[in-house]
């Protein structure tokens, strides 16, 4: 494969596949090196590229299995100290202190959720990850992780419910 059809087949993949990226390992500079030695493993390879018929699947597959092992390496660590809501932030009016104050307790609630909770929790409900994705990177079976998200959605509400009870009665 020619420069100029390497390009053609490939590179119009590029956001999608930063998007990809980003979404596993939350972090844009990150997400765009692996994009960067996704395209070099495939440039690599660009002999045994011609018998691909679907350069956009085998693009993202790439991306995906490396987002997987960089997560599986422990080289590469993600901040469970706090999740980001920011999907849920911008719902909100910035002047809803109610509303604000309310994703504030939600975030602190989940950072006190143990760590595979939290970050089943993130993947699956803030990045919208799937079921498969969550296994293969944490390494849990599906049943596994239904249940670890079962049970830190029902501590959130738990929780959050008790906190709003208690500003009620304070009112």
């Amino acid at each position: 494969m020619d420069t100029e059809s390497f390009k053609r087949e490939f590179l119009p993949y590029h956001r999608k596949l930063y998007c990809v990226a980003y979404r596993l390992l939350e972090n844009a500079a990150d997400a765009e090196d692996l994009v960067q030695e996704a395209y070099l493993k495939l440039w690599d390879k660009r002999e045994g590229l011609s018998v691909i018929s679907n350069p956009e699947a085998f693009s993202v597959t790439l991306v995906k299995n490396m987002c997987f092992d960089l997560l599986r390496s422990g080289k590469y660590v993600l901040s469970r100290q706090s999740v980001e809501l920011s999907a849920a932030q911008d719902v909100f009016q910035p002047d809803n202190l109610e509303a604000r104050e309310g994703v504030r307790q939600i975030k602190d609630i989940i950072a006190h959720l143990p760590e595979q909770q939290q970050r089943i929790i993130n993947m699956r409900d803030i990045k919208g990850c799937s079921y498969e994705e969550i296994e293969q990177v944490t390494g849990l079976n599906s049943i596994n992780v239904r249940v670890l998200l079962s049970r830190a959605r029902k501590k959130i509400r738990e929780e959050f419910n008790k906190w709003n009870n208690y500003e009620s009665r304070r009112n």
